[in-house]
C-alpha cells in the first residue's frame, strides 16, 4: 500500500518571500500564517468563464460559488505547473496559456466557522486547451460548475456578493476593471 504525501502549503512574509512550509491540514485556523495560493478563471471560446461551486464538504465557504479553481504551489513547484495540476484534480481539464491577470492580489478573510484564509494569491486567466471539453468535478472539491457570460456574473456578483467567495468577488471586481480600461 503506498502512502500519499502530505500536500504542503508555503509560508511567506509580507513581500511572498518564502519563509517555510506547513502541512495543507495544519495552516488554516484561527491565527492562519500568510501563505502562498493561487486562483485561475478559466474562459470558453465564447467569452464565457467557468465558475464552481464549492463541495459541501470543504472546510471553508462550502457550498459557495467561486471562480474556476484555486490552490496552493507545493514548495519548488511553479506557479504555471500548480494551476495546472490543480486544475486536472478538480475539473479533469487542460488549458492553454496562463495570464497572470493579478500578480499582486491579497487577501484576508475569516469563513462563518471562524477559519481564516490568508494568501497571497496571484490571480490568472486561462482558455481551455480542448474548446470542446467538458468538466469533470472530483465531487470532493466541486459540488457544481457553470459557464457564464461575464457581464452576468459581474451583475451577480455585485448584487448577491454573499453567494461568492469573498477572494472571487474581489478578483472579479479588479478584473472588470482591468477589462472596462481595456474597452
Amino acid at each position: 500500500m503506498s502512502v500519499t504525501p502530505e500536500e504542503l502549503v508555503v509560508l511567506v512574509d509580507a513581500t511572498g518571500q518564502p519563509i517555510g512550509r506547513s502541512p495543507k491540514t495544519e495552516i488554516h485556523g484561527t491565527q492562519t500564517p500568510l501563505h502562498l495560493a493561487f486562483s485561475v478563471h478559466v474562459f470558453d471560446d465564447l467569452g464565457r468563464v467557468l465558475l464552481t461551486r464549492r463541495a459541501l464538504g470543504k472546510r471553508t465557504w462550502p457550498g459557495v460559488w467561486t471562480n474556476t479553481c484555486c490552490g496552493h504551489p507545493a514548495p519548488g513547484e511553479t506557479m504555471t505547473d500548480a494551476v495546472r495540476r490543480r486544475l486536472s484534480f478538480e475539473l479533469g481539464l487542460d488549458v492553454g496559456h496562463l495570464t497572470c491577470a493579478l500578480p499582486e492580489f491579497a487577501y484576508t478573510a475569516t469563513d462563518a466557522s471562524g477559519i481564516v484564509e490568508n494568501e497571497i494569491c496571484p490571480t490568472f486567466e486561462a482558455r481551455l486547451l480542448h474548446p470542446e471539453a467538458r468538466p469533470r468535478a472530483n465531487r470532493d472539491e466541486v459540488m457544481d460548475w457553470k459557464w457564464v457570460l461575464w457581464d452576468d456574473l459581474t451583475r451577480a456578483v455585485r448584487l448577491t456578493p454573499f453567494a461568492f467567495s469573498p477572494w472571487a468577488v474581489s478578483q472579479i471586481g479588479q478584473l472588470d476593471q482591468g477589462r472596462t480600461k481595456q474597452r
